[in-house]
């Protein structure tokens, strides 16, 4: 009979195992300590382990070192309710099976409990060597996004942060290709040597191998003393090629010289120079496209890729949009000289609805600008820049959002409350834009809209609106 371990001090978490996994087949044991799940792994050596991230007695990844050194075959699937990209990295560098957050999806969590159940079982019966345990360096969480994808990124740096081959990072503009390449240096065995970051598209074609390779002094016009290149500058440690799509084909050669034989030559220069780099490369461009159409080299291509990480665009990153909503808030409100705390429900359906042809760096330039149009704490559709809806544009904006309320409604399945749904959404616009246009003045607000003060009140509670907030001169 197989044996599951879940160790996690939640009551509701083990009563929820209990439930989800009443198979006579499959033996539930459960400790609410790290100390006890480390006693029980140690006598009954349970074929899956699930740990939680955070225990009363000591964190998840003490907990998990420990599992490993009792029994290195052993999967363990860590779950949190207080997850962030860093420990998800960490997890899965350190060699966890999976990640999840709480709160749990069952009918995922089955699905992955059963493939670590079949890995175990084959394990058994194939030599382990431990996984790498070298721990990356804790830092400031700079990536964001807890969706399907994102988690799946994060999984991916930690299973090839420390190992040195290079990486090719692909995705559309915006989507933190950058971000992605400092995680998997921050991660790696070269992470106390020296990180250099290198526009490929951003320099002119004729100064890009200089930038790249060096110069000697006199090499060219205007070369009035030696320069060290990115890849001298980056030596023992990490270089990243952004945008390396746009490289000319003399430099996709040169590149893959010193990729292959991990020396270079200045330019201008004889002497041969060893390096000793990990590059990391990325591009929003189609290369294998480009491999076909004769326009980049394919064993550059090849070399490049050892392996690829694909960032998704994020008009697929569902949910995701408010948390980044909420982290770019935090990160340039004060900054800004604003107190905004709140996003109003009907500006974040603007944002939602959005394509976001610049991602995630466009999503940032639009909260910032609209930081600068809001009067009070809370983010109102109208301070959106205008492209999104905003300002002059916004009647625009909202009759599109009221449109996609009512198509999106029309495509569910026995759905009966369209008019109630609609009625809302026109009635919340409607107060908030005349609460704007009074400053707050409820008295004002009232004669206006034509009802009484106590009914304007009931709505205003209602819909969870604060005429304080409108109140520009008072704030």
């Amino acid at each position: 009979m197989a044996q599951l371990l879940v160790i996690d001090d939640e009551p509701s978490i083990l009563h929820a195992f209990r439930r989800v996994f009443d198979d006579p087949q499959l033996e539930l044991l459960t400790a609410e300590t790290a100390a006890a799940g480390e006693h029980i792994v140690r006598e009954d050596l349970p074929d899956v382990v699930v740990l939680d991230l955070n225990l009363p007695d000591r964190s998840g990844l003490q907990c998990f070192e420990r599992i490993k050194e009792i029994d290195p075959r052993i999967p363990v699937i860590f779950i949190t309710g207080h997850g962030t990209v860093e420990s998800a990295i960490e997890a899965t560098k350190h060699g966890a099976f999976d990640y999840l957050f709480k709160p749990l999806e069952l009918s995922e969590l089955k699905a992955i409990v059963a493939k670590a159940l079949r890995l175990s079982e084959m394990m058994k019966t194939t030599p382990v060597v431990n996984p790498d345990n070298n721990s990356g360096v804790a830092g400031k969480q700079a990536m964001v996004g807890r969706c399907e994808a994102m988690q799946e990124i994060y999984k991916a740096i930690g299973r090839v942060a420390a190992k040195d081959i290079t990486v090719l990072i692909q995705g559309e503009s915006g989507t933190g290709k950058e971000l992605v390449a400092k995680a998997l240096y921050k991660h790696s065995l070269r992470s106390k040597g020296p990180f250099r970051a290198l526009n490929c598209a951003a320099i002119p074609e004729s100064l890009l191998e200089s930038e790249l390779f060096g110069h000697e002094k006199g090499a060219f016009t205007g070369a009035d003393r030696r320069r060290i290149g990115h890849f001298e500058q980056a030596n023992h440690g990490t270089l990243f090629l952004d945008e390396v799509g746009d490289m000319s084909a003399m430099t996709q050669s040169k590149l893959l010289r010193v990729l292959q034989e991990r020396t270079l030559e200045r330019v201008g220069g004889s002497e041969t120079i060893s390096v000793d780099v990990r590059v990391i490369a990325a591009t929003n461009l189609d290369l294998e496209k480009l491999v076909g159409e004769g326009k980049f080299r394919s064993d550059l291509f090849f070399r490049l890729r050892d392996f690829t990480i694909n960032l998704p665009p994020l008009r697929e990153r569902g949910d995701d949009i408010q948390m980044l909503v909420e982290h770019f808030l935090c990160k340039h409100s004060a900054a800004l000289g604003k107190n905004v705390t709140q996003v109003a429900e009907s500006t974040m359906d603007v944002l939602r609805a959005a394509p976001w042809p610049g991602n995630v760096r466009e999503l940032e330039s639009a909260i910032k600008q609209s930081l600068l149009n809001t009067p009070g704490a809370v983010l109102l559709p109208e301070c959106l820049p205008p492209s999104l809806g905003g300002s002059e544009k916004h009647a625009d904006g909202h009759s599109f959002q009221l449109q996609k309320l009512i198509e999106d409604h029309l495509r569910e399945d026995g759905a009966t409350d369209l008019y109630a749904k609609v009625i809302s959404n026109a009635e919340r616009e409607l107060f908030t834009t005349v609460l704007k246009h009074t400053s707050g003045n409820q008295v004002h607000a009232s004669a206006i809209l034509g009802i009484s003060r106590v009914t304007l009140r009931n709505k205003l509670r209602t819909f969870g609106i604060n005429a304080a907030d409108f109140d520009v001169a008072g704030r």
